[in-house]
């Protein structure tokens, strides 16, 4: 691992300064992701700005029915809110899904929806990586592509987003709040958070230099059924070949967002408007531009199937 300088933020709005006046600052707080990549040197930041005492701690009600999430509550206290359980269980399940009990006892909410790929070229210092050092080529590309992605990708790169958390976030319709180095806030639709790859796959979000994730906030509960399916190839610790996060109303209708599919987590408005009509015509429309290898075309038919199994769940 490489030296580096450190200070602890006392603000979001320092926070942000000091990694964006700071040349490759980053940010850190429960270092899940970031300490593993700075031990391959895949990340090598000058300088650490440790966030981890701003307060962005807890978990508050919205006026609107929802609720607020700071940055910086951990993936175990969310998964075990009471109001998380019973209103928004698709994200419970999604979390619980993840990971070990260890990790989620350090990871927060504002990382995990910044977890970086786990694609293995990109982990493979010796490979070419666009990813990890841009215009190198995509050693991907014709290499071993079973983990990686099926739609969303480009010829620079076909990695996947790994997470669980941002999948139900996304078909819960979350919203993530952020901070600039200037002092003005947004607040960026989960749809929206995520890039994807394009000529550009080392840019993963729609994040400005220094912009700092403060929040994410939950609209009122869809009610329904809430369900979180998880393919892997490891019954625990392991990345999702395909992942389903779903909500169903008792008239069949719903939402539904797959995983370990694509850039981003992957929801199509047309195709979950046929969700009465079955698994196999949601994903023939999610999945019609569909780009996959020969390695993972699989996992267009198991998409299929775990929603089929899910969507028969919910009959029950």
């Amino acid at each position: 691992m490489r030296s580096f300088t450190y200070e602890r933020a006392t603000t979001p709005g320092d926070a942000a300064k000091a990694v964006a006046g700071t040349k490759n600052a980053k940010f850190i707080a429960g270092g899940t992701n970031l300490l593993d990549l700075m031990k391959l040197e895949i990340e090598a930041p000058t300088h650490l700005v440790d966030v981890t005492r701003l307060g962005l701690d807890r978990i508050e009600n919205t006026e609107g029915g929802g609720l607020r999430i700071g940055a910086l509550v951990s993936n175990t206290a969310l998964s075990a809110h009471p109001r998380v359980r019973a209103d928004y269980a698709v994200l419970t399940r999604a979390i619980q899904a993840g990971a070990s009990g260890q990790l989620r006892n350090k990871a927060t909410t504002g990382g995990n929806m910044l977890q970086r790929t786990r694609c293995p070229y990109f982990y493979d210092t010796n490979m070419p990586c666009n990813k990890r050092q841009p215009g190198s080529g995509c050693a991907a590309i014709g290499g071993v592509s079973r983990s990686l992605g099926v739609i969303g990708t480009s010829d620079a790169c076909i990695a996947t987003y790994p997470g669980d958390m941002a999948v139900a976030m996304r078909v819960l319709d979350a919203t993530v709040e952020t901070v600039k180095p200037d002092g003005s806030t947004r607040a960026i639709p989960a749809g929206d958070f995520h890039r994807l790859w394009g000529d550009t796959p080392h840019i993963e979000t729609v994040l400005e230099p220094g912009e700092f994730i403060t929040h994410v906030t939950l609209p009122k509960p869809l009610g329904g059924k809430h369900f979180y399916a998880k393919v892997r190839d490891r019954r625990s610790y392991a990345f999702a070949l395909v992942s389903v996060a779903a909500v169903i109303q008792p008239d069949g209708t719903g939402r539904v967002a797959f995983g370990g599919m694509a850039p981003k987590p992957w929801r199509v408005a047309e195709a979950e408007a046929l969700l009465p009509q079955g698994a196999k015509a949601v994903v023939d429309r999610a999945f019609a531009d569909a780009r996959p290898t020969a390695d993972n075309k699989f996992k267009i038919p198991l998409a299929q199937r775990t929603l089929a199994g899910v969507l028969a769940d919910a009959k029950a």
